[in-house]
Order: C-alpha cells, then structure tokens, then sequence
C-alpha cells in the first residue's frame, strides 16, 4: 500500500506575519501559505491513503484548526487520515487531545517541539504521551530543524525521541524528515527502539544528504523502519517516489556504493497505517 504519512493544509489566515516573512526569506520566493483543498486532493492521486496534519505553535503563530483537517478528512474518509495538533502551551490543551481523539476521530497526534518552544520530555507532554500509548495513538514529531529565527534547535534533536521511547515503550513514534540535518542520530535512533520510525519527506531535493540519509539506514540495516512522506506543499508524493526511484543518480561514474532497488521500494510499498497500528 503507498502512504504519504506527512502532508499539510493551511490558509494564509493560519499564518503570523512573522511565520510568512520568515518562511519568503528561506524559500527565496513568497511563501505559500495558501492550500486549496482541491490541490492537496489532486497531488495526492499517486497515492492510496494521506495522513493530514493540523499544526498549532502559538509560540511562532501558525495555527491550523483542527476543526479544519477534521472537516477535509470527512469528505474523503476512504483516503485521507486526520492527525490532530496540540500545543502545550495552551491552557486546554489535554482538553483538546480527548475532544480529538474521543470525539472527533483523529488517528494520530503532530507534534513539533522546535515550532512550539518546548523540549520533547517537557513535564506538561507526560499525560499526552500516556494517553496516546493507552489508546494506540501514533505520534509523528518534527524533530529536525526549520527556518525561522526563534525555533530552538535545542529543542530539535532527534536523539532526545529516546527518552520518550524509553519512558512509553508502546507507543509508536515517527521522526519527522529523518531529524536532518541529524540523519546519523534518527537512523541509530530507529535501529534500536522497536517502535520509532522515521520519514524521509523533504529530503531528497538535497541530493547528497538524500542518498546520505538512505546509505546510512541501508548500511545500518533498518531501511524497514522509513516510511514515505512528502510534507506537500513543499514537495509531492509523485516527486518524492520519482526521487527515490533516482537516488542513485549522485553517483554516476563514482564508483560510490548504490542505494538498492530494495529499500527504495520497500520505502514507497510500505504499509505504514499497519505499522502504526492504525486499521
């Protein structure tokens, strides 16, 4: 079955003003902070299920209501999974983790520490990462770095994923982007803690760190714990399995190692919703 675990929908209403000029500086070009929802379900042709994000920082301001994924996802319940977003520095936020996933029918939480200022065994993250292990919620954590000026990459470090893994041994984790710049420490991460993975998405237009990445999990021996994901709008799921598919192309007349046929496609053709437990 091919998943895109890790895709997006926001409007530009969702964006800080400090979000958007940060995001025009990295990109070099006017940040696209507008997703129509007929965009997202036409990039996501290629594929045969797409899990949605909510996104809540209240620490940068960018606030995608959940309420919105939930609504997107109803109108193609065959195809598209919603993963809810909470922010602990928000007041209610446990009151919003059992409204989403009691009541509302999210299948798994986003987290982003680096966006929302916290570090990922925060005291107030405790009974979340409880809850989810009791109720079989798989949590994906972009733990890697990003953009804007005040993230801290302090916060960032997918090594710190441990300590969570460790404390709730059930719950199934996904290591966003494969922690980049920090791809050594999620594949030695992945390799040792049965029930964290990683996804490759927003890798592969650095060509070298992309066959890096892959290289290390294939030496490593765990290229069965990577899972697809695109993070659309940035890229596509088309885009990202044509990469895979082209990864060996840095190497040319190199002589350096190739990435196999095996790993790339078992990449693409995992079942990632069976893996996270998700029915």
């Amino acid at each position: 079955m091919i998943v895109d675990c890790h895709t997006h929908l926001w409007k530009a209403e969702d964006w800080s003003e400090e979000m958007e000029r940060e995001a025009t500086i990295a990109r070099g070009a006017p940040a696209q902070i507008e997703i129509a929802e007929d965009d997202h379900w036409a990039a996501m042709a290629p594929v045969e299920k797409a899990i949605v994000f909510g996104f809540h920082s209240k620490h940068l301001g960018l606030v995608v209501p959940n309420d919105r994924v939930k609504a997107y996802v109803a109108q193609h319940p065959e195809k598209l999974i919603g993963f809810a977003c909470l922010d602990p520095n928000e007041p209610d936020y446990l009151e919003d983790m059992k409204k989403c996933f009691l009541r509302d029918g999210f299948r798994g939480l986003k987290l982003a520490p680096i966006y929302q200022n916290f570090h990922p065994m925060d005291d107030r993250m405790q009974p979340v990462y409880a809850f989810c292990e009791a109720h079989g919620i798989p949590v994906l954590v972009h733990q890697g770095t990003t953009f804007p000026r005040r993230a801290p990459l302090k916060y960032a470090l997918p090594i710190q994923i441990e300590d969570v893994a460790l404390a709730y041994p059930k719950l199934k984790i996904i290591v966003a982007h494969m922690g980049h710049p920090w791809v050594e420490d999620a594949v030695v991460l992945i390799r040792k803690q049965p029930n964290v993975f990683s996804d490759i998405s927003a890798l592969y237009y650095r060509p070298w760190q992309f066959y890096n990445a892959l290289m290390l999990a294939q030496e490593y021996g765990c290229g069965h714990k990577l899972l697809m994901g695109s993070d659309y709008p940035f890229t596509t799921p088309g885009e990202t399995m044509a990469a895979l598919r082209n990864v060996n192309h840095i190497t040319g007349n190199s002589g350096l190692p190739r990435i196999s046929e095996k790993l790339t496609e078992g990449i693409i053709e995992r079942d990632t919703l069976a893996l996270l437990g998700i029915a």
